[in-house]
């Protein structure tokens, strides 16, 4: 059957269905109304007979009473009056006949109103009869009762009255028994109801109800598959590549939103389409520009930026997060992320602060395991929340130990995007999408870090770990280009050992190197972490001091001199003693540039050799070029032989140590 036929049905069924049980439900309504009201009938004419035998009896009575009563002379005079006034028919005087008394039987068959009879169904009564006895005589009044008087019953009651016989008229029936007072035996009739105008006329109406019917659920069901006829042809075209179909909205009802949604369905997936369109050249694009930077820069920012963008386009994912792992915290470190603006409740600045415990949640799961992962939400609350997500780890290539080993890459970190567009779950071909961007990106932090360490060993000292001359004379320029900015002050150190050629002489080059070594590690010890400390060449080291005064610097030399002083080197079970001599200068006191006040430092560490060597030396104010100081604002600040600071002014500048 089809859609129409079945809707047609369901409309008859509905339609129909309560009219026919609404015809039914009137016609027993009907039938027990009728019968109802019949019986109200019976009973109402029942009492009206019974009242009307009851008085013509009462009245008989009183006229026979009447007559008894007056003198005998004018007995016969009452008698006519009464006769001739209606109340009786006749109203006879006769001696009193011998037999038992309130004996009713007489010649006409009379029924005397005290004493009915014990028959029910008699034979037709002619009169009625009521006695008065009074001495030898007994007066009877007599009342016939012919067809006027079962005429007045009949009116009287509205039913029809007849004397109760074997055969009885056909219709409702109540039976009448004699009693006292209403002698006779009667049958109340209420003639069969024929069928009225009703009955003819609901069949008529369940007719034309179920023909109406039958024509409006054929014009329901036609409006209502017409429509779904018309999508199913129209989806039938979209699915054949014509996505510029539309369904005409011919009622603004159900069918109508719906025809108003599959228009909106088509019109929307005709942008998708064209987005993807747009988006499969953008990815090509992408691709180039991702090919570019892998080839161009060594900025890990940049290049991981660009592959998350990249990911994003290839597969349609609203939003993405790039993480590495930090092995010595043991945790997912956030690095970029695209679209979390409003998702994730971390703002864009403290993205690098981010932070996630490896081997918890999705992204934690998947860099401690390195398997990727994808489904519909049910992620960490530390993590972005998302209906869908899919992530992949980020892992170094492999390197065998040895030639012909197997290769163990090494993970890390994490690439994850979020909510694909369109609400899909991603698929295979993403995940396989992903894991080739994720590849890409390990290759680029692997090549990142390398180059970082390799910059890192260009910049190093091999032997103490410190920053070489190179690195050197940029950061003293940086950190002179940053005070002037701020108009901070710079304090720079000068350190020489002592006597290291006796060192090396007397222990050999392996024990100069042990104590060059230790004496690095002492200085590292001894500064802040915003202090920087080089190796110039051979013995001598460079400390920067930003934002320190000379007071500060002075403070500096005299620590670090001790930390050199108060313990020896142990090389091979020798003690090996050593001392340090410092010159110290500060911009822009000493210097306008960073060359002037590295030279100033310089010349304040021949100073302090020549004081004998193990203590340090500020630059003299005639080293100044630049300051504003005149050159006796230093004088009595420092003993020359111990070079520590007597009574020292508060700078205007003081370091927190």
């Amino acid at each position: 059957m089809t859609l129409r036929g079945r809707l047609t049905t369901a409309f008859l069924v509905v339609v129909l269905g309560p009219v026919l049980l609404g015809s039914l439900f009137v016609a027993i309504t009907v039938a027990t109304v009728s019968r109802d009201r019949t019986a109200e009938r019976l009973d109402h004419a029942a009492t009206t007979v019974r009242t009307g035998v009851a008085a013509t009896c009462l009245q008989l009575q009183a006229a026979a009473d009447a007559v008894a009563v007056v003198p005998a002379d004018d007995r016969a005079d009452v008698a006519g009056q009464l006769v001739a006034r209606g109340l009786a028919t006749d109203i006879r005087i006769a001696e009193t006949a011998p037999g038992p008394v309130g004996d009713t039987t007489t010649a006409d068959d009379r029924r005397d109103c005290a004493s009915p009879p014990d028959d029910v169904v008699n034979a037709p009564t002619s009169s009625l009869a009521a006695r008065a006895v009074t001495g030898d005589l007994t007066i009877t009044a007599v009342r016939s009762v012919d067809d006027a008087f079962l005429s007045r019953l009949r009116a009287a009651g509205g039913t029809d009255v007849t004397f109760t016989s074997t055969e009885q008229p056909a219709g409702e029936r109540r039976l009448l028994l004699p009693q006292t007072g209403q002698p006779l035996a009667l049958t109340l009739t209420v003639p069969p109801s024929t069928p009225s105008f009703l009955y003819v006329v609901l069949p008529a109406v369940v007719l034309v109800a179920a023909l109406v019917a039958v024509l409006v659920a054929r014009w329901l069901a036609r409006s209502t598959t017409r429509p779904l006829g018309d999508l199913a042809w129209a989806a039938d075209r979209v699915a054949d590549g014509e996505l510029d179909t539309r369904v005409p909205i011919p009622h603004p009802d159900e069918l109508g939103r719906l025809a108003a949604t599959f228009n909106r369905m088509t019109r929307e997936l005709q942008a998708y389409v064209q987005a993807l369109t747009a988006s499969r050249d953008q990815l090509r694009g992408h691709l180039a520009i991702l090919g570019e930077t892998l080839s161009s820069t060594h900025d890990l920012q940049r290049i991981l930026q660009v592959i998350l963008r990249t990911a994003l386009a290839a597969t349609g994912a609203r939003a993405g997060l790039v993480l590495l792992i930090d092995r010595p915290a043991g945790q997912l470190v956030a690095q970029c992320g695209i679209g979390l603006a409003g998702r994730w409740d971390v703002p864009e600045s403290d993205l690098p602060q981010q932070r996630l415990p490896i081997g918890e949640g999705v992204l934690g799961a998947v860099a401690a395991t390195g398997e990727p992962r994808r489904g519909r939400g049910g992620i960490a609350s530390a993590e972005p929340p998302c209906r869908t997500y899919v992530a992949v780890p980020i892992c170094a290539p492999g390197v065998p130990e040895e030639p012909g080993d197997p290769t163990f890459p090494e993970t890390l970190g994490v690439l994850a995007l979020y909510d694909r567009v369109g609400g899909d779950t991603f698929d295979d071909s993403d995940l396989s999408t992903l894991r080739t961007f994720a590849g890409q990106a390990g290759v680029a932090v692997s090549n990142v870090r390398l180059h970082e360490e390799a910059q890192r060993l260009s910049l190093t000292d091999p032997l103490t770990g410190l920053w070489n001359y190179r690195y050197l004379r940029e950061s003293l320029r940086r950190e002179v280009e940053r005070a002037s900015r701020f108009g901070r002050m710079l304090a720079v150190l000068v350190l020489d050992l002592d006597h290291f050629k006796d060192v090396n002489d007397t222990y050999g080059h392996a024990a100069g190197d042990a104590v060059l070594g230790e004496f690095a590690r002492r200085i590292r010890i001894g500064l802040r972490e915003v202090d920087v400390a080089f190796r110039q060449g051979g013995e001598e080291f460079v400390v920067l001091l930003p934002e320190t005064d000379a007071y500060g610097g002075a403070i500096v030399a005299e620590r670090l001199g001790a930390a050199v002083r108060d313990r020896p080197v142990t090389v091979e079970d020798a003690q090996i003693p050593i001392s340090v001599s410092i010159g110290v200068a500060v911009y822009p006191e000493h210097g306008e540039n960073s060359l002037q006040v590295l030279a100033a430092a310089d010349r304040a560490l021949y100073a302090a050799k020549k004081a004998g060597r193990d203590t340090y030396r500020l630059a003299e104010p005639t080293d100044v070029t630049k300051s504003g100081v005149s050159p006796g604002d230093h004088e009595g600040d420092f003993h020359p032989a111990t070079a520590v600071p007597s009574a020292p002014r508060p700078p205007q500048h003081r370091r927190g140590r």
